[in-house]
């Protein structure tokens, strides 16, 4: 019986209702912000053959990340996000879904076997997928192996993506979530392309991990 409810996708009405709310009011604030959008990767370029890719952001910078790959993937592109399989999963995946972003739900703790293999098969299939190394509990800016194994075994290329902001609401929770102050400027980076080695060892393994968590938080402002 545990098993069976530990390996549940939850959802709820409610849910539903505050994850799209949410998804809306993200809209509605990053319209007012200054936004810069740097693409470093060509990702924005329809014209650029760019394969499936990897985008890894830190847990507390997704909130200016859907309105920003809107902005310069979305009718070109097709994403989907990795959320947790609870009832703030389901959330985030409705606030996504606003921004024309689909999802995988699951996490290290739940449905972790299960949302490996969707976000391999999405992969296949065409679609970027979206992470966030450090979620969804934690340590902050801390890159859990999840990621660079996903992307040893796909072959698909991790674009890091760096949010800075000039001014922002930074609340008590354990990632210290980043939410921009209307009118504020924000930039949003999307880095150069990381390709990592398939059927590397264990060391090499661990410096590829560290190499990425080091880079993305130099794109940090707060680290």
């Amino acid at each position: 019986m545990s098993s069976k409810k530990g390996s549940e996708i939850r959802a709820s009405r409610k849910s539903a209702m505050l994850g799209t709310l949410a998804g809306w009011t993200m809209k509605l604030l990053a319209a007012t912000l200054r936004m810069e959008v740097r693409d470093h990767c060509g990702i924005g370029s329809p014209e650029k053959a760019m394969p499936p890719v990897i985008y890894a952001l830190w847990h507390n910078r997704f909130f200016c990340v859907p309105p920003a790959w809107n902005r310069i993937c979305h009718g070109h592109r097709k994403t989907v996000a990795l959320t947790s399989a609870s009832h703030d999963g389901d959330m985030v995946a409705r606030a996504m879904a606003v921004f024309g972003l689909g999802s995988v739900r699951g996490s290290s703790s739940r449905r972790g076997v299960a949302a490996l293999v969707g976000l391999k098969r999405a992969l296949h299939e065409g679609l970027d997928i979206c992470v966030t190394p450090d979620g969804p509990r934690g340590p902050r800016y801390k890159v859990q192996p999840g990621v660079v194994k996903l992307a040893e075994s796909t072959g698909a290329p991790i674009i890091p993506i760096h949010v800075r902001f000039s001014s922002a609401w930074r609340l008590k929770t354990w990632d210290r979530f980043v939410i921009p102050l209307p009118f504020s400027r924000v930039v949003v980076t999307f880095a150069e392309p990381i390709r990592l080695t398939r059927g590397v060892d264990a060391d090499t393994f661990e410096n590829e991990r560290l190499n990425l968590e080091n880079l993305m938080i130099q794109g940090t402002d707060d680290a």
